[in-house]
């Protein structure tokens, strides 16, 4: 990061099938060793499974899901006369979309599952019902938040 000069955000474009942003996101994330057309497969045959389990729109389904496991608090280390506290801060728009994705792809990852595809419909289900691991760990992280709300005039 650089001191005086702005971070120009990359403008991420929409998928070809669904004109979603948040679906090139996710493939993105899902992306490994370069493999662009292998993430696109497993982000696309998980959206057509959700599809077909839930019989509702899977990309409502898939921002239902990203709206639950999306934190909007924090917390993060500040070291103020020799002890480090865990002061909560809200959450950056930019970040708490990455985090939610970022959430979502580890548990899906940590599923028992026959396919990734199958191991990702499942984790998203679960999310927007307001269940699973990734929505798990946005309440521990609200938690956490909460509980160190005495430390919050540390923000800075």
């Amino acid at each position: 990061m650089p001191r005086r000069a702005i971070v120009k955000r990359k403008e991420v474009q929409p998928d070809s099938k669904h004109n979603n942003v948040m679906v090139t996101r996710l493939v993105n994330k899902v992306m490994l060793c370069g493999k662009k057309t292998t993430a696109e497969r497993v982000v696309y045959d998980a959206l057509e499974i959700m599809g077909e389990r839930e019989g509702k729109e899977a990309i409502s389904i898939m921002e239902a899901a990203l709206h639950n496991a999306t934190p909007l608090l924090e917390v993060k280390p500040r070291r103020v006369g020799g002890a480090t506290y865990q002061v909560p801060v809200e959450v950056r728009p930019g970040r708490n979309t990455a985090l939610a994705i970022r959430w979502l792809l580890k548990s899906a990852r940590a599923r028992s599952g026959k396919s990734m595809a199958e191991k990702l419909a499942a984790e998203l289900i679960d999310a927007s019902k307001g269940q699973g691991a990734a929505v798990k760990k946005r309440e521990d992280t609200h938690k956490m938040a909460e509980a160190n709300r005495a430390f919050a005039h540390y923000r800075w």
